[in-house]
């Protein structure tokens, strides 16, 4: 694989698991019952955004970290590295925090639905719950995050720079600007203007 597409394959990378992070942050994490005062136990569904509200940013600072890796140099591409190694760790770690707990989890929908306050009464009010394939899904993603921010720090000094480009971008610019300013350095041109110099009867030879 040449450097240019190990570079975009790593960037998909992150971009795909942070994708990943968000889509099931997004789903049902959690079916819950709760209890309700003097009523039969309520059914609900309990969502990543719930579950686990601050998974929305790191995914999103992931995708932030795609962008940012397309520009960076080989120092700050350790440092995104290292960034993106951090961010699957967080993500993996809320999603672990809502399976190893789901009624904890569930505290704030729980609360909206039957009034019940108190993280010990919320708790005791969660009568059943059941988690569903996403959490675990996000679990995935984190730990995928975490690997592609490993692979940015096994790979970062084979990507190719950006300098070249903009440095060919410069030559070419400064190459219209001296046709258009008529310096061109083109040596049948200056042909041309020692011979019509010849034809005025001037001598080529003093304006060198």
């Amino acid at each position: 694989m040449t450097a240019r597409r190990l570079k975009l394959a790593v960037i998909l990378l992150v971009l795909a698991t942070s994708g990943l992070a968000l889509l099931a942050w997004s789903q049902v994490w959690i079916t819950a019952d709760a209890l309700q005062p003097g009523a039969a136990p309520k059914t609900l569904e309990v969502t990543g955004s719930t579950a686990a509200p601050g998974l929305t940013a790191l995914a999103l600072a992931g995708v932030a970290l795609a962008g940012a890796l397309t520009i960076a140099g080989p120092v700050i591409r350790v440092v995104l590295g290292l960034l993106e190694i951090l961010l699957g760790f967080s993500v993996g770690l809320a999603a672990a925090l809502a399976l190893g707990d789901p009624a904890r989890a569930s505290a704030a929908l729980v609360t909206a639905a039957t009034g019940i306050a108190g993280k010990e009464s919320v708790t005791d009010g969660v009568v059943a719950s059941v988690s569903t394939p996403w959490p675990y899904l996000a679990l995935v993603a984190g730990f995928a995050m975490a690997a592609a921010g490993a692979l940015i720090l096994v790979t970062a000094r084979r990507w190719p720079g950006t300098g070249s480009r903009y440095q060919a971008v410069r030559f070419e610019a400064a190459d219209a600007a001296a046709h258009s300013s008529g310096t061109s350095n083109d040596p049948s041109s200056d042909a041309v203007d020692d011979w019509d110099g010849l034809t005025r009867g001037e001598d080529p030879t003093a304006r060198r």
